[in-house]
Order: C-alpha cells, then structure tokens, then sequence
C-alpha cells in the first residue's frame, strides 16, 4: 500500500471514530506525521500536545490499518479508569473491539484473556498498577508483549518522577519494552510536560535523542480558554462568591478543590443554595464515581466538585468552565487540569480562586516524597534478614513508613531490582543499590519552583496562558490577547450579603465525628506487643466529636496556625472554646446523645479527663476545665506519660510503629484511677488533636481497665 493510499485509509478510520458519516474528516498533517511513523515505519515517536490536539485518534486510527497488516492487538497503558471508559466508547465508534483489565472489573480478566489470545480484541486497555501485579507480570506480561502490534503509554508524564504526577507503576514498561519484538512501534503521549519532563520520558521509553524516533511537540495555547484570577479574602468569600455566580459560567464544569474534605464542604453548600452539583474524590466509590461522569457528561449536574482523582482523560468536549478553590502545587498539573475545559466548544471560562490554606497542604503532599534513605536502607535490611515473603501489614510494623508511602516506594525498588513482589509480598533480591541523592535532591527542588511559579501565576500581571505556556517550556509562547490581564476581568469578586452570611454559617458549623479505633494493626507480635485482632467492646472508646478537620477550608483555617508544631501554648481562645461548648450542645442532643431522650440515649457524662502533653499542656487543660465548668462535671484528672518516656519520638509514620512507641509510656496516676472508679459513668477524653487515633485508643484501653463506665473522645481537630 502506498503512502497516499495509507492516508486514505487513515482517513476513513478517522471519519468511523468522530462519527463522520459524510466521510470528509481529515487528520490533520501533525496527526498523519505521527501515525505514517507508527504504521508505515514501525518507529517509535513521542507526541507531547495540547489536551484536545487528539492524541487519541492516532492510536486508534494507527490500530486500525496495523490491524488489517495481520499486527497483534494495541496495548494501551492507561492511568485513569475515566479515561479507559471514555477510550471504550470512542474505539468502538470506530469499529474497533477494546477490553480493559483494571481493578474494577476483577470477574472480567479471564474472559478478556481468552478474547486476546483469540484475537478477538483490537484494543487491550491495562492500568499501570496491573503491570506490577506478580500473577500479571510473569504469566501475562511475557505473552502480550510477544503478541502486541502498538505499545500506547498514555499520560506518559506519570513515568517521571520529575513530573506532577510520578507513579512508580509505570517504571515497570521497562520490561515490556525490552521484550517486546524488534519492529514493533510504540507511542507515547502526553498534554503536561515540559522539557526536563519529556527528556526523563523519552529516555526510559527508548524515544529519546539515541534512538530514530519521531518526537512530535507542538505549541500548547488553547484558543478556546480565558483563564482568570480571583483573590477573596477568605473561604467564605470564595464559598459566596462560587453560590452567587456559578450559574453565570458557560454550560457545565468542574470545581477542583486540594482535599476530599473541601470537596464534601463545597458540594453540601452549594446544595444548600439549590446548585446541582456532586462530588467525586478518591474515596468516592467507583459505580458512584461512573454515575456523576455519566451526569456531568449528560449535564444533569452543573458542576462535579472534584479533587484531582478526576483528572486525566476525561473527556467532555463541551465542558464550560473549571474552577480551582484553592491553587494546585505545580503549573504543569494546573495546565493539566484546566485542559479538561473547552475542547468543542469556542470559549470556556477558567477561574483559580487561591486561599490561605493552600501553602499547607502543599506541605502536607510534600511529606509523602520519597524516603530519607536511613528508612529505605531499614527496609531492605528488614526484607533481607527475613525467610518468607513480606505483605505490606506484616512489613509495616517494622519500619516507620505509612502504607501508601511504603508501597510507593517498594515499587520503585522493584523496578530498580532492589526488591521483588512475589506472590505473598515483597523479597529483597540482594542486587546492589544505590541511593539517588543528587536526583531526589533536584526533584524536591523541583517542586519548590514548581510552587513558587504557582505564587507567581496567582499574582502576575501579564498574560497567565503564556506564563503557563512557558513553564511547560513551550518556545512560542506569547500573549493569549484572552485572560483577565490581557483584557478587563470578566467577573468582579462581589458576593451578596446573603450569600456571605450562609457560607459563614456553613464553614464555622462546628464538629465532626472521630470514629474509634475497634481493630489493633496486623503483626504488633513481630515488635513485642501481644496485642491483636478485634479491640474487646470493654475497651474500646465511643464516637466522639472533634471542633474541625485540619484539612478543611472551615475551622481548618482557624485551627491549622494554633496546632502548628512551632505555635506557642496558651488557654484555649475564647472563639474556639464557644464552638466546642456547641459541639457538645449538638452532640448531646443528636441521635443517642444523653439529651436526645430516646431510648438509645447514653447516660450523661460524668466527668473530664485530659491527656497530658509536652507541647500544648495548658491549652488542653483550660479546655478540660472550660469544659467541666460549662457542663458542671468533675475534673478528674489526667492521662499521663511515665516518667522518662520519650515522648518527642513517639513515631506517626504508621499504626504499629506508633503502638510499638507509645507501647508503656501512658500512666494512669492513683488518684485519677480512684476518681473514675467512683464516677459512675462515662467519662471525655480531651486532647488537642487526633491523627492516627491510637494515643486515644491506648489512653481508653487504660481508662476502661481503671473502672471507666465508658470513654468518649473529645479533641480540637482531626488530621485529614
């Protein structure tokens, strides 16, 4: 087939996937450049484009005509189960047969397998966290990599641990890579990424400066989007203004927020002022998460109040506006994010509304970087000296890293050879490894500029696209002539007094619930503690209540600077005090509170019980006494440290290495044990705030033991 003739075909394939059926779609030359080297040339190429460009229709249009060569079905490497959803859709409107393999459809994965090696599926759609899988990678992997016809690594940016969106899962192409046969092309694409980026990316796909490999980047303006910049004074404002104005922005959108906690905030406020939107976080479950994709696309809903696990890939070609409450940590996801907006249509509105929290929880995310190498050379010692496999519950307990953060980085030493995920767990495989200092170094360097370049944007006074433009390193970047600074802002930062004075109620609306710890972590036996499975009822605490989250835009922001590990230690502030008496007012009158009435009511609390602190004492102590004074109850006490405990070291990297430090170090001294046993009744528990729940739940064991009728915890804040 000629070349001419392979345009044509590519054409029509074309015209098949946008629904065409005048047959006069035409690929556009950036688009045929990249397929005739997929197709006709069996190269390599990296397409790094604007969300929009259509990235898609290449790999697709691509698929079609090697699949009628006799080539083997295209293997999609895809991160978001949104954007495998969408790629279904849009294959099958071409004509060609696509299956997935992710963990949402576990029951599928045989049948699927069985269509692949029957060469009944064009199109074979895999999460990266698949690529990892033991069972996958050994007896999976090695057959479809011999059988692929085109390698797809979509998102191809989350390969990077330079970039704003590393997953370590990806590193694992590698081994497809080096066993896929000779002549097989591969595709990588991305919207976000700028030129240290691209260069990580095309080095570990093979698609870099010593290979002979298409490199596709094109200018990353987006005609379409008139971005803008909003500064309120505080979240109510920023509350008001979206309840006064969202109805005023182009069709249907998204409003991002940092926190699944801000998510659950705005979308229940909004509701109140009668907007139809719905939220979707990562703890949203997925038929639910399909369901608001489904409404959004449908535009049933105004808005899908989102955190970023709505993100890559979804495609709403007539999405309206984006708005940001709260400013990402990095212009590349910002970029990003705000791509999902105007696709299909001419103008889509782009607003960011920065906040005072938002510094915070960039440190937050920050924390959860790669590990000092002290804890990743801890681990492979604790892997090494072990005879078995290792699970993730049972590796816990023996190095002071959270679960997330631990598997984050197990992967990255697997595929760095490091260790091995083996049916069971984890195995150190003895190789030699090297702690990358200098690059960890620059990575969080990295990011430090990537948040002073948010600052900026947030702030300048010329054009915000060509300021994002050229942080993704785009050489033809110039005044878009469309944002607020480039013409008059289009929208002013009034809110109406009602709209301020609802937001005001709903964010300073204290209390949320602390739900007891019930179960002890797996393998406290491999750190010496005998202690395991269910919590006895005897011992555990009730629900309790807490004033606020830290991490969220409500009393987050009064609570945040006052629990700041360097601020100093006072009598609790009178604000804060008269929204913990309300707390308890609503608790006690909630359902089965001790003034509810009804016949599930606990009895009353008869007494206060402090824990002891060696950083805030006499903020939790004149809350325990505000709080005995206001319900007329007795001071009983206080939960203390034995003496000589090392208290400043007690770990919260994770549950077992937090039992294993506060393991000893509570005491409970005679009077305090005396005074329970004569309270008859439950008794607060009050302390600053609560992360892991376990001091808590140890200082309970303790109370419950002494003769405490029941123990109900009481704290300012919430981590989370």
């Amino acid at each position: 087939m000629s070349n001419e003739d392979l345009r044509t075909a590519a054409d029509t394939v074309l015209a098949r996937l946008v629904g065409d059926p005048s047959g006069t779609a035409r690929l556009r030359e950036d688009q045929w450049r990249a397929i005739e080297a997929l197709v006709a040339e069996h190269r390599r190429a990296l397409v790094v484009q604007r969300t929009g460009w259509g990235k898609s229709a290449v790999y697709f249009v691509a698929t079609a005509l090697l699949r009628e060569r006799g080539s083997g079905p295209t293997v999609i490497v895809s991160p978001l189960l949104a954007l495998m959803r969408n790629q279904v859709e849009a294959a099958e409107r071409a004509g060609i047969r696509a299956r997935t393999i992710n963990s949402s459809n576990t029951e599928e994965w045989d049948s699927v397998r069985s269509e692949v090696a029957a060469g009944e599926v064009d199109v074979l759609l895999v999460s990266p966290e698949r690529l990892n899988n033991p069972d996958f990678r050994d007896n999976v992997l090695p057959q479809l990599a011999a059988a692929t016809g085109l390698l797809v690594v979509d998102e191809a940016h989350c390969i990077s641990d330079w970039g704003h969106d590393f997953r370590p899962d990806y590193r694992r192409l590698r081994t497809m890579l080096a066993e896929l046969p000779q002549g097989v092309p591969v595709l990588a694409t991305t919207a976000t990424a700028n030129a240290r980026v691209t260069a990580d990316v095309a080095d570990q796909l093979g698609t870099g400066g010593g290979s002979d490999a298409l490199v596709l980047r094109g200018p990353l303006d987006r005609e379409s989007l008139s971005l803008g910049v909003l500064q309120l004074p505080d979240a109510a404002h920023r509350l008001a203004w979206l309840a006064d104005h969202l109805n005023e922005l182009p069709g249907s959108g998204i409003i991002y927020t940092l926190t699944v906690a801000a998510a659950e905030e705005v979308t229940a406020y909004l509701r109140q002022c009668g907007h139809v939107v719905t939220s979707y976080t990562g703890k949203t479950e997925n038929a639910d998460r399909q369901q608001a994709e489904e409404d959004l696309l449908a535009n049933r809903v105004k808005a899908l109040v989102a955190t970023s696990a709505l993100g890559m890939g979804f495609d709403k070609p007539d999405l309206g506006f984006v708005v940001h409450l709260g400013s990402p940590s990095s212009p590349i996801a910002y970029y990003q994010q705000v791509g999902r907006a105007g696709r299909g249509v001419e103008h889509a509105e782009v607003l960011l509304l920065p906040g005072k929290e938002d510094e915070a929880i960039w440190r937050y995310f920050a924390s959860l970087a790669f590990p000092p190498e002290d804890q990743v050379r801890r681990t492979l010692d604790v892997l090494a000296q072990s005879d078995r496999p290792l699970s993730l519950p049972a590796l816990e307990p023996l190095v002071e890293l959270r679960r997330s953060r631990l598997e984050t980085m197990l992967k990255v030493l697997d595929v760095d050879g490091a260790v091995h995920r083996v049916k069971g767990g984890w195995i150190a495989t003895g190789q030699p490894w090297v702690y990358d200092t200098e690059r960890y170094a620059w990575v969080a360097k990295q990011r430090e500029a990537e948040q002073q370049a948010m600052r900026e944007y947030a702030t300048a006074t010329g054009c915000r696209m060509e300021f994002l433009r050229r942080q993704l390193d785009d050489e033809e970047a110039a005044p878009c002539g469309r944002c607020d600074n480039c013409t008059e802002p289009r929208f002013d930062i009034s809110v109406s007094p009602q709209a301020l004075n609802s937001a005001r109620g709903e964010l300073g609306r204290p209390g949320v619930e602390v739900e007891p710890r019930k179960m002890w972590p797996t393998g406290l036996g491999a750190v010496g503690i005998d202690l395991k499975g269910r919590i006895p009822a005897g011992e555990q605490a009730g629900t309790g209540r807490a004033l606020g989250r830290l991490s969220d835009i409500g009393w987050g922001n009064r609570l945040r600077p006052m629990l700041a590990p360097q601020a100093p230690d006072g009598p609790v502030p009178d604000d804060v005090a008269r929204a913990v008496v309300e707390v308890l007012a609503d608790w006690a009158k909630g359902p089965g509170g001790w003034a509810s009435g009804g016949a599930d009511a606990q009895p009353r609390p008869a007494g206060v019980v402090t824990m002891a602190s060696h950083t805030r004492p006499q903020l939790i102590e004149s809350l325990g006494a505000g709080i005995a004074q206001v319900g007329r109850m007795p001071l009983l006490g206080r939960v203390e440290y034995a003496p000589g405990s090392d208290t400043a070291h007690i770990s919260r990297s994770n549950s077992a290495q937090r039992l294993r430090a506060l393991d000893g170090t509570l005491t409970l001294p005679p009077e305090l044990a005396e005074a329970l046993s004569r309270a008859g009744g439950p008794v607060l528990l009050v302390d600053d705030f609560t992360e892991t729940g376990w001091t808590l739940a140890m200082a309970t064991r303790l109370l419950r033991r002494a003769g405490a009728e029941g123990v109900l915890p009481l704290v300012l804040a919430v981590q989370g």
